[in-house]
């Protein structure tokens, strides 16, 4: 199960393009877990802050021919940044709280013998904390820190904590349309200490398609023991 841009990436890329709001639907090939991933992101942008959520679906579960025939992962998280003094000294930062969670299954739903199938829980997370936001004079290069309280459901953690930061180089290398962007988030779930960041690589055809690709980086993430890398290919539409 891959995780995406969180807000602060978002709401830069919007402040660049002059927009406030936006939703767009992506589709990921994940060479490593050999499967499609899509996201469903949202942002809106308002006078008090801005509100970000996404929906994953992996796409693995399959019959007894191998054909997938649904999804057998999602995750979803929603964020909300306050800011109602933007104008003052402080309108760098921003508090921040959040929900994370989701579910997911594993094995083999067709009924081999000797092929077991079951269910896990992505347990639900309450974030809460501040974000601070660095950009350049046209906002198209831009930097969030983040520092955020993590309490999970049901798990404790031996630092209750998650530090972030999100990046967004806008028309990179002057190439007009050419978007670098990605996230580093680092927690900490019972006693392991969890590493994820996802890289990402767009090209904007027009106003509404892009192709690119993400690389995932992840160490304890996932149910995958130490340091894994995941490429992906692909494609986002922007409603």
């Amino acid at each position: 199960m891959k995780k995406v841009l969180v807000a602060a990436a978002f709401a830069a890329l919007f402040f660049a393009q002059g927009a406030n709001a936006q939703t767009n639907f992506q589709t990921f090939y994940d060479f490593g877990r050999k499967h499609f991933t899509t996201t469903l992101e949202g942002f809106h942008q308002d006078d008090w802050g801005n509100t970000f959520f996404f929906i994953d679906y992996d796409y693995n579960n399959r019959d007894a021919s191998g054909k997938v025939i649904s999804p057998n992962n999602t995750y979803f998280e929603i964020a909300r940044c306050l800011n109602f003094w933007q104008d003052s000294a402080l309108g760098a930062f921003s508090l921040q709280y959040e929900y994370n969670g989701g579910f997911g299954t594993w094995g083999d739903l067709s009924g081999t013998p000797g092929v077991s199938y079951g269910a896990f829980p992505v347990n639900s997370a309450f974030l809460f904390g501040i974000d601070y936001f660095m950009h350049s004079a046209n906002f198209n290069n831009t930097l969030n820190l983040k520092v955020l309280y993590k309490q999970f459901i049901g798990m404790d953690s031996k630092l209750p904590m998650q530090f972030t930061a999100v990046w967004g180089l806008q028309d990179l290398f002057g190439l007009r349309g050419l978007r670098f962007s990605g996230f580093a988030d680092v927690w900490w779930e019972g006693d392991k200490t969890v590493f994820l960041s996802e890289p990402q690589l767009w090209f904007g055809i027009g106003s509404h398609a892009n192709i690119g690709g993400e690389v995932e980086f992840s160490y304890n993430f996932a149910g995958m023991e130490g340091f894994n890398v995941m490429p992906c290919l692909g494609w986002k539409w922007v409603f």
